[in-house]
């Protein structure tokens, strides 16, 4: 058991003011006890010990999230936006003799090439969460980045496609951890009606990356050497990512308890602000009879076949869009730099539909905004199976609207990670809607396959009907949640924070815990 000694008794809840931003009195134990962290939270660490004032105002705690924002962002979007540069890098190199080069052109052996990448991230997801928990997270994240850069570079020595396959395998299992980890470092900042806004500034960058990586891959494609030019992109991009991970070390902050740059009340303010979520901040004790309930919990499996129906359509996104672009009849500068547009508007909506529901949180939007998304991609779809070949900007305008199931992923990872309560359940749900994404992914392009091309048919009909799907789960999802608040409210039991702290207590065993929707 973790504990510290308390050296001085004293309260602390009966006798503090309620702040002006309406987070409810923190209780006080007594400081003469010890604190359980296996069975209370890390936080209470911060809350048993502060001996200041324990109100704040609506300004004080504005300033702390902005000082927040400043150290959390800018690190959290570099190092996911240097993922997705890498992740998506095949797409690139393929017009630069990548498939020629390895032996891709042959049957659907381009196409898994990007599908097993998913395959390691679904190897590496859980392992990588339990790592999270167990040890400093900033330490796992910057080895996790460290090693995805050397997997980079080896790539320059694959000389066929078994060697690239496996390549391709352990890069995405090292990859793996990124994506849930950031869930769970937002969970641990973050007030619900927060979090959703500042998932979609990170994950953002997926799209706006894809900006600016077409300019540089076509750069470095010309370097003329001893190497093939698609070897030149994957050398470069590794050092940048092993030069990365000191700065993930030594900057990211990782929880409010721990990180660096804090004052003692504004660390207080951090901790006691996130009382309202009724979820905690951090716990390093795995439980596993929290994975069970997890497991057996309706509302999480809706999350996962969600989160998987949404990214088969990311196959053509990711794998396809340049390619589709090429096949239209332009040369491979301008097929690189029509894919800008698509990188703008994917990053665009990615933040745009999360800030609208963090804008209109207490309207209950969320779910509604992930089946709008999904409904766009689904126009996209038809348009690039129906319009003809011939009709160039309506093609290019598909293209480009394509990868609005992005912005439905950016708010579904926000309602996943504010309606799940305890440390263990939420690290394991924030893996298991990862996985979820991965399968999503490894499916996508298997189904866009050489001989389809340059419709790629089947492929689309099968990103239509996923994406309906879908949206019409996540629905389900919504009114399940309404279903269970009723229930809760029907019990005389209202909303409350009174177990905020107690980490053995879930959203499930919590009767003070409502869904947001």
């Amino acid at each position: 058991m973790s504990e510290i000694q308390q050296p001085t008794p004293d309260t602390m809840s009966e006798k503090a003011k309620r702040s002006s931003t309406d987070i409810p009195d923190v209780e006080r134990v007594e400081k003469t006890e010890t604190i359980d962290t296996v069975h209370m939270d890390e936080a209470m660490k911060i809350l048993a010990t502060y001996t200041g004032e324990e109100s704040w105002s609506e300004e004080e705690e504005k300033k702390v999230r902005r000082k927040i924002d400043r150290k959390l962002l800018p690190m959290l979007c570099l190092t996911y936006g240097l993922q997705y540069y890498d992740k998506a890098m095949l797409s690139q190199a393929a017009l630069f003799g990548l498939r020629d080069d390895l032996q891709l052109m042959v049957g659907n052996r381009y196409s898994f090439s990007a599908a097993i990448f998913y395959l390691g991230f679904i190897v590496g997801a859980y392992f990588a969460m339990t790592l999270a928990q167990r040890f400093p997270i900033e330490r796992v994240a910057a080895t996790i980045v460290c090693l995805w850069g050397v997997c980079m570079i080896l790539t320059a020595a694959c000389s066929n496609y078994q060697g690239l396959y496996a390549q391709r395998f352990f890069l995405g299992m090292l990859e793996s951890g990124v994506s849930p980890m950031f869930m769970l470092i937002v969970g641990g900042w973050y007030k619900k009606d927060e979090q959703a806004l500042r998932m979609g500034v990170w994950y953002c960058w997926t799209g706006y990356v894809s900006i600016v990586s077409p300019l540089i891959n076509y750069g470095l494609g010309h370097i003329k050497g001893a190497l093939s030019p698609w070897k030149y992109m994957y050398l470069v991009a590794g050092a940048i990512t092993i030069l990365w991970s000191l700065a993930v070390l030594f900057f990211l902050p990782p929880d409010p308890i721990r990180a660096r740059g804090f004052t003692e009340r504004e660390r207080y303010i951090c901790v006691a602000r996130m009382r309202s979520n009724n979820s905690g901040v951090r716990n390093t004790h795995y439980k596993k009879e929290q994975v069970f309930e997890l497991l057996r919990d309706t509302k999480f499996w809706l999350i996962f076949f969600t989160a998987f129906f949404c990214m088969i359509g990311n196959g053509p996104v990711s794998t396809f869009t340049p390619i589709i672009i090429n096949n239209l009849g332009f040369n491979t500068l301008n097929s690189l730099l029509l894919v800008m547009p698509a990188g703008l508007f994917a990053g665009t909506q990615q933040l745009l539909t999360p800030y609208l529901a963090y804008k209109f949180a207490r309207k209950g939007i969320r779910s509604w905004l992930v089946l709008f998304c999904q409904l766009i991609t689904t126009l996209a779809s038809l348009l690039l199976l129906l319009l003809p070949m011939s009709a160039t900007g309506g093609m290019l305008f598909a293209c480009y609207i394509l990868p609005s199931l992005g912005g439905a992923y950016a708010v579904l990872m926000g309602l996943q990670i504010a309606n799940i309560a305890g440390y263990t359940k939420r690290a394991v749900a924030s893996a298991g809607i990862y996985i979820g994404y991965c399968l999503g992914n490894f499916v996508g392009p298997l189904v866009f396959e050489e001989k389809d091309a340059p419709r790629y048919v089947p492929g689309f009909i099968v990103v239509i009907v996923t994406s309906v799907m879908s949206g019409l789960l996540v629905i389900v999802y919504r009114f399940l949640c309404i279903r269970e608040n009723k229930k809760r409210d029907q019990t005389g039991i209202t909303e409350g924070y009174g177990n905020a702290y107690q980490d053995d207590m879930t959203d499930k065993t919590n009767p003070e815990f409502r869904y947001i929707i």
